[in-house]
């Protein structure tokens, strides 16, 4: 069971890590690059039906509970989530140190188009750069990171282990 975790866990990372890469790369639209980072979470999280899946048929002879799928998929989301957020680092570190800058800038014009008042321009500014002293911070960096994939796999964990539980072999 656990190289079955760990398989799904590092593919599913991989897999999460790249596209997110590679969305930053491409310098992406901010909006675009949002949705392509949640799409690559949910295309990544699909392998813990497929862990899930697999340990039932494979190695528990067609019987697993919900509270045992939901350990199985929550352990290979942890996994994928630990690489994302290395990667991340890594990226942010490196290569694109003055992402916070950029996206703040950009919501910032998206305010004033919207027809934002200076006031709330202001206090966005201000929020913006209080957060950006916090996310120079690798522990607050990446504890951020996790608290943008991690709710995606719980989900993603929670309805696949109540799809695949099965209590007895063959139902």
């Amino acid at each position: 069971m656990k190289k079955n975790i760990i398989i799904y866990g590092i593919i599913a990372g991989i897999i999460v890590s790249i596209l997110m890469l590679f969305s930053i790369s491409i310098k992406m639209d901010y909006d675009i690059s949002l949705f392509v980072g949640y799409a690559s979470m949910l295309l990544a999280f699909s392998l813990v039906f497929v862990g899930i899946r697999n340990y039932r048929n494979n190695y528990n002879n067609g019987v697993v509970s919900f509270g045992k799928a939901f350990k199985i998929g929550i352990t290979i989301v942890l996994i994928a989530s630990t690489i994302y957020v290395i990667a991340w680092l890594i990226d942010y570190v490196y290569f694109v140190p003055d992402y916070l800058e950029k996206y703040s800038a950009h919501m910032i014009d998206k305010l004033k188009e919207g027809g934002a008042s200076q006031i709330e321009i202001d206090k966005q500014t201000k929020e913006m750069a209080d957060f950006a002293v916090m996310y120079k911070n690798p522990f607050f960096n990446a504890m951020m990171t996790y608290v943008e994939i991690l709710p995606v796999g719980l989900i993603v964990t929670l309805i696949s282990s109540l799809i695949l539980k099965r209590k007895t072999a063959g139902k």
